[in-house]
């Protein structure tokens, strides 16, 4: 495995000047950077099939162990605060539980019967999404659930850094990120889970942007739950709607924090107008803005 292979590039690194080393490192980060733009078409077709199982109200779960398992929980877990994401419709699977996400916790990979209990309990199903990562592709416990969960009918997306691996073949998505061997052999830590952590950045960004949670380049689905997201919503309805900060901060009020329908307020709708257009637009605010047009509503500029 290409992950595992000691390379001559690095045979001597560790008596090289300490900048040298830096520079080599550095180099590699790149290289993990160009393994994700070789898999972009990858990513956007497992993004485009992921897509219409969220629509339809599925669940996004991530499976993995050791590095590729905090970094896959990081991802689900930011999808909360940035897009609202909702926590009852989020799945983090990580071998060794939560006390994996600070410390090592031996022979946890390697529970595959594990990896199918906590599939099952979970009672995934065919609506819901889970993305198997493994640097290897092969770490038994993201194995089991990738294969489990597509025998509960779930789409199966997997990422991994070795070409033809079992993990990529038993996915119906599969995404390879060619880093290649690592300045520290088979420390898939660094270049490995630098591809990784950006394309899993990628994959769930593009998801959220398409299922109309980002609007103008805004975070329009995130709620005013603390001051400074407050701080943050009144500056989006500000930009958006062209009004004064006296009535986005009473539009948010009355909308509970919601921006998309704060917004829809400031456009001349009542609260529950706003929510069936939203509805009805399927949460895209373009389209809710259009049909508000449509009507004949007052447009406000913005």
């Amino acid at each position: 495995m290409e992950t595992e292979r000691h390379s001559p590039r690095y045979s001597a690194i560790e008596a090289w000047s300490p900048g040298d080393i830096l520079e080599a490192m550095i180099e590699g980060q790149f290289a993990a950077v160009a393994a994700v733009r070789a898999a972009r078409p990858a990513i956007e077709e497992a993004a485009l099939a992921i897509e219409p199982r969220l629509r339809d109200g599925g669940r996004l779960a991530y499976a993995g162990a050791g590095t590729s398992g905090r970094l896959a929980v990081q991802d689900g877990a930011e999808l909360m605060p940035t897009f609202s994401w909702p926590q009852e419709r989020l799945l983090l699977l990580i071998a060794g539980g939560r006390e994996a996400l600070v410390q090592s916790v031996e022979g946890a990979e390697d529970e595959s019967e594990e990896a199918i209990r906590l599939v099952r309990r979970c009672a995934i199903e065919p609506r819901d999404v889970l993305i198997a990562v493994a640097a290897s592709g092969t770490t038994p416990f993201t194995l089991a659930c990738l294969r489990e969960a597509k025998q509960c009918g779930a789409l199966t997306i997997a990422i991994a850094n070795n070409r033809d691996t079992p993990l990529l073949a038993a996915a119906e998505y599969p995404i390879w990120l060619d880093s290649g061997p690592e300045p520290i052999a088979g420390s898939t830590r660094m270049k490995a889970a630098t591809a990784q952590r950006i394309a899993l950045n990628l994959l769930s960004s593009l998801v959220m942007i398409r299922l109309g949670r980002v609007y103008r380049g805004l975070m329009v689905d995130l709620k005013a739950v603390n001051k400074k997201l407050t701080r943050r919503s009144e500056k989006i309805l500000l930009e958006l709607s062209g009004r004064s900060r006296e009535e986005v901060h009473d539009a948010l009020h009355r909308a509970d924090g919601n921006v998309k329908i704060a917004l829809l307020l400031l456009e001349g709708c009542d609260l529950d107008e706003a929510a069936r257009i939203l509805d009805r637009s399927g949460g895209q605010l373009r389209t809710a803005r259009a049909l508000i047009e449509t009507r004949g509503s007052p447009k406000k500029p913005g």
